[in-house]
Order: C-alpha cells, then sequence, then structure tokens
C-alpha cells in the first residue's frame, strides 16, 4: 500500500512530522528540516540514490547514501556509532540483525504495513520480541536445469535420481560416477535443506533455543544418510572437496555436463553470460514425499542505535517499505522484494527466477539471527564431509558436530 503523509507545521521549530497507522495505533514521528540523514546502502545503492530525491523533497531534508561494503559498515557499528562517524541507517543480511539487536547496536523499528509481511518475514528481523530491522528482498536455493537436455524440471528426487543413472551423464574420469544432477552438499547452507526437509533443525523453538541442537536427530541422520548415497554412490570423489566443488558444480553445469543443479540465485548471470540455455524451477520434492527446506535468507532496513536521527531514520525505513518503493527495487535490480503486494507484482512478470525463488521461499526456515548461530557454521563446517568420505557414520557425524557446537556455545556463551 502506499503510505499518505500528512505534513504539520510546527509553531515553535522548522520541522516536518509524519502520522502512521500500524496495526490500529498511530506514530508519530519528526523530521527536522534540513538534516542529514546517512544511509548504508551497499547492493541497492543504484536504486536509493536514483529515487532518494522524492524522499528529501518530500521531508525537506538531505540523504547521503553510502556505497560502502555491508559487511564491513555493520562490523563497524559499535565503534563508530559512539564515535558519531557511522551511518543512520544500513542495509543489513537477515541473519545478522537479531545479533545486532540483542547486543544493543539496533534501535528498534515499527513495520508501516505490518500486514503485508508473514511470520517468516517479521521473524527474519525479529529477536526478544522486538522488531529489529523492516524486510526489504528474499532470496534462497532453487534448482537450475538445462532446458537443451531436460523438456522439463524436475518435481522430485526420484526423477533426479533417474537422471543420474544416465549414461549421458557419466563422468568420464571415474568409472561409474554420474554428473547428472549436482548439489553442493559438503556446504552446510547448500545441505541444511535436505537434512531440515527430513526434519532435522538447527535451534529448537524456531531458532531460539541453543539448548536443543538438532542437527543429530534420527530424521537429520536419515537426510544426511540420503546425501552419502549420492556422494558415494553416484558423483565424482571431488564433489566431496570443501573448497572446490561449488566451482565444480557451477562449471560443469556451464560445459553443459550436468543437466540439473541446486544453487543460489546470484548464479543465474554466470549462466547467462556463458550462453547456456536454463530454466529455473522449485527444488524438487525429497523421497520422503517432503519439501526441500533450505535457509531463507535476504536483507533489511535497520537504523543504528546510536543515531541521533532515530526519527527520520524511521521515515526513511517507512517510505523504502512501500509497496511503490519495493516495486520499484524489484523492476530495477531483479531484487526480489519481501512485501507480500510488491512480490505478488513481481510474479505477475512471470519471470522463472522470481517465481521459483517466492515458491521455494514459501517453504524456507528463517536463518536463526541469534549470535549463536556463528557457532553452528563452524561445527558443522565438516558434517557432511566426514560422512561422505566414510570417516566416520552419519550418526557419528552429526554426534561429533552437534558436540563441537554445544561445547562452543557454553564457552562463548
Amino acid at each position: 500500500m502506499k503510505l499518505n503523509w500528512k505534513k504539520l507545521a510546527l509553531a515553535s521549530v522548522s520541522a516536518l512530522a509524519a502520522l502512521s497507522t500500524v496495526a490500529g495505533t498511530v506514530t508519530q514521528v519528526t523530521a527536522q528540516e534540513g538534516e542529514t540523514l546517512i544511509v548504508s546502502a551497499a547492493g541497492v545503492y543504484d536504486y536509493v540514490s536514483a529515487h532518494i530525491a522524492e524522499f528529501e523533497e518530500e521531508y525537506g531534508v538531505t540523504v547521503e547514501v553510502l556505497d560502502a561494503d555491508m559487511f564491513e559498515m555493520l562490523d563497524g557499528i559499535a565503534l563508530d556509532g559512539p564515535a558519531g562517524t557511522g551511518a543512520d541507517v544500513y542495509i543489513s543480511p537477515y541473519d545478522r540483525i537479531g545479533s545486532l539487536g540483542m547486543t544493543g547496536q539496533l534501535a528498534p523499528v515499527t513495520l508501516i504495513d505490518e500486514a503485508g509481511y508473514d511470520e517468516t518475514d517479521i521473524q527474519q528481523v525479529s529477536a526478544n520480541g522486538q522488531v529489529f530491522g523492516a524486510p526489504a528482498v528474499i532470496e534462497t536455493l532453487v534448482m537450475f536445469y538445462n532446458t537443451d537436455l531436460l523438456d522439463a524440471a524436475p518435481t522430485t528426487f526420484e526423477e533426479l535420481e533417474a537422471i543420474a543413472q544416465d549414461e549421458a551423464y557419466a563422468f568420464e574420469n571415474e568409472e561409474g560416477k554420474n554428473v547428472g544432477f549436482l548439489a553442493k552438499w559438503t556446504d552446510f547452507y547448500m545441505s541444511y535443506g535436505l537434512i531440515a526437509g527430513y526434519g532435522g533443525y538447527v535451534f529448537g523453538s524456531d531458532g531460539t533455543d541453543y539448548t536443543d541442537v538438532g542437527l543429530n536427530t534420527p530424521e537429520a541422520v536419515e537426510g544426511i544418510e540420503y546425501a552419502v548415497n549420492w556422494f558415494q554412490n553416484t558423483w565424482p570423489q571431488g564433489m566431496q572437496d570443501v573448497t572446490a566443488s561449488g566451482d565444480f558444480v557451477i562449471q560443469s553445469f556451464i560445459n553443459g555436463d550436468t543437466a540439473a543443479i541446486i544453487s543460489g540465485p546470484w548464479d543465474a548471470a554466470a549462466f547467462e553470460d556463458a550462453g547456456i540455455p536454463y530454466g529455473v524451477a522449485k527444488i524438487p520434492t525429497l523421497p520422503n514425499g517432503e519439501e526441500y527446506t533450505p535457509f531463507g535468507g535476504g536483507k533489511g532496513w535497520v537504523i543504528s542505535n546510536y543515531s541521533e536521527k532515530k526519527d527520520l531514520a524511521q521515515l526513511f525505513i517507512d517510505w523504502v517499505s512501500t509497496e511503490e518503493q519495493q516495486t520499484n527495487l524489484y523492476n530495477e535490480l531483479n531484487e526480489i522484494p519481501a512485501n507480500h503486494a510488491s512480490r505478488d507484482a513481481a510474479i505477475a512478470t512471470n519471470n522463472e527466477l522470481t517465481t521459483a525463488v517466492i515458491e521455494v521461499y514459501a517453504n524456507a526456515e528463517p536463518m536463526p539471527n541469534i549470535p549463536q548461530m556463528s557457532e553452528v557454521w563452524v561445527g558443522a563446517e565438516n558434517l557432511m564431509f566426514d560422512a561422505a568420505s566414510g570417516n566416520k557414520t552419519a550418526q557419528e557425524s552429526a554426534d561429533a558436530a552437534v558436540e563441537l557446537i554445544t561445547q562452543t556455545i557454553e564457552q562463548k556463551y
């Protein structure tokens, strides 16, 4: 929906005020005329810069847009904020928002159209019952397939297994191995959708209970065992290489040796540059009949808790979160909007990649955004490799990963 602002003349100061209705309540925020707001907008810099004059004219303020590295800016909040050299508004990956909010680096924000988001969207930007960001864009894994090799997108993993039996995709350097379907499952981010689809989980209580790590449950182990079957009986040994297997997957698809892969929308540009005839689809249904359940990612707008212009920062977030601006963002950058009305508009463009991301995201899990999640990436780094290589059984590998994660969390927190 479009937000209608009412400008109010204040007798005592030269200022502008805005009233917005949120979930049945009225919130008043003010912007001092002539103020300058600093916005760190890496990744969406061009879009914000192209439209920011509308915001500046509306409120009589100036916005300085920074195209600085997103992670460097976020890492610097704790020092730059108190020193007065940081930005007022940042764009942040969802998985950083909760931890930054819980450690006092971010100020709570108000969503102008909370009904325009679903539970997953809200969870992505929330921690300890508070909302610390406004959802901006979404992303998740999808399936790419070569349209010269496949007439239609596979819809089940049984179909992928059949492709992997086709001699047309035999790997010439290793007898009995096949590259018809590939996925970098040594990467925990890539394989989590498989583990979660079988019933495993990172933390209990919707990702908030770090004392309950669910990566070694019987269900999780079943998912790991399914992956091990691919590693040991179908894929070349190089697919176990934690470092190089990702490049192998992409290059094999570009070379036309592989019919289908699981990857992220960020790889689409490389396929287009290489002239590969590809389609994009939802990730096929798992052998147990459940959906592949990857992490749902993306970015949101946040306010530095050190900012002295929180009111103006909130106005900016209100403006950039409207349906109009979210739709502009998609049209100009192909970033898939978090706002559901804008998502519907994006689907209407009949873009396969857009549709596939939205369909997979509907089954995705919000990545736990509590500080303890950082220990999971380290602890689960060898989870799949140890099982795939035969160094450990699936259960032993899962138990070792969970023990490492649990112990590290206990030591650090």
